[in-house]
């Protein structure tokens, strides 16, 4: 049985004693950004030193309780790429991608420079070699003007372009979890395929996922799907009861089926997958109900 964690409470509590969260093999690090975002429970509006010294204690605590050759993805905004290198340099970690995550959507549009269109993931790793790391393989479609049909798809690269954001309103689709009143639960929810194509890449059946500013719970949902166990730390007791909820019934919009075509040129996909095989994709586009009228 896989097993999902869910602690309620800061990270730096938890990290500053890593035997209370054991060792980890994977992290996925996609902390607030420091925007003055009306969290409940945290202060986004740290002056810059206050906030990139918090980070660098996380990245430290994260790389104590890591093992050797263990993965952090560290997500943040594209202005603050030098930071996050130097929060992962100073800490240890040793930097194998900066990868770009381009938004499908339109780019936004900026004052005197260009317009902002992706994130970036800092993909490092516990000393110079990673323990795992599977490559993938896609068929996304193909660019303008070309002829041929790819025989058996190419491999991932560094520029994620075929991934797209939960956005805000109606674009955000099925997936983005809503309240009774039909609102956003989380305008900053990130999508499954991002977190499956992570952990896919990074770890084996059996290990051990780690997601300190858990969230919605994303990142514990997927793994949960394909034989990962993890650990998620939420210090908002409200975020914390909805993932347990979503761990417990895993919604349509949830599951990891669908996405299995779309690697299929990967090698050994099976055995990477770790759950059952899916034999047939159901795509549906029913209305999911609200997780906060499942009891």
């Amino acid at each position: 049985m896989t097993i999902s964690k869910v602690l309620t409470g800061s990270c730096l509590d938890y990290l500053e004693d890593g035997k209370k969260l054991g060792k980890v093999d994977l992290t996925f690090l996609d902390p607030p950004f420091n925007q003055n975002k009306d969290y409940k429970f945290h202060d986004d509006n740290l002056t810059t030193e206050e906030y990139w010294q918090m980070m660098k204690n996380v990245c430290q605590g994260i790389y104590n309780v890591t093992s050797d050759g263990g993965a952090i993805y560290f997500m943040q905004r594209e202005k603050n790429t030098e930071e996050v290198l130097r929060c992962l340099r100073e800490t240890g970690w040793t930097l194998q991608n900066l990868i770009i995550w381009k938004k499908k959507t339109s780019a936004v549009p900026v004052a005197g420079k260009f317009g902002k269109h992706y994130q970036i993931l800092a993909y490092a790793t516990k000393g110079e070699k990673a323990r795992v790391f599977n490559r993938l393989r896609i068929s996304p479609p193909l660019p303008a003007n070309y002829k041929y049909e790819r025989e058996n798809g190419v491999y991932v690269t560094d520029i994620w372009d075929d991934i797209r954001e939960l956005t805000s309103g109606y674009f955000a689709g099925d997936e983005a979890i809503r309240d009774e009143n039909g609102e956003r639960f989380h305008k900053q929810q990130s999508p499954i395929a991002l977190l499956l194509r992570i952990i896919l890449s990074s770890t084996k059946a059996g290990d051990t996922v780690f997601d300190p500013f858990a969230g919605t719970g994303t990142t514990l949902v997927t793994a949960n799907q394909i034989s990962r166990k993890s650990i998620g730390i939420e210090i908002d007791p409200k975020n914390a009861e909805l993932i347990q909820k979503r761990l417990k019934t895993i919604r349509e919009p949830d599951k990891i089926d669908k996405y299995f075509d779309e690697y299929k040129y990967t090698e050994d996909l099976s055995t990477l997958w770790g759950a059952e095989t899916p034999k047939t994709v159901i795509k549906t586009k029913s209305k999911q109900p609200s997780l906060f009228k499942q009891g």
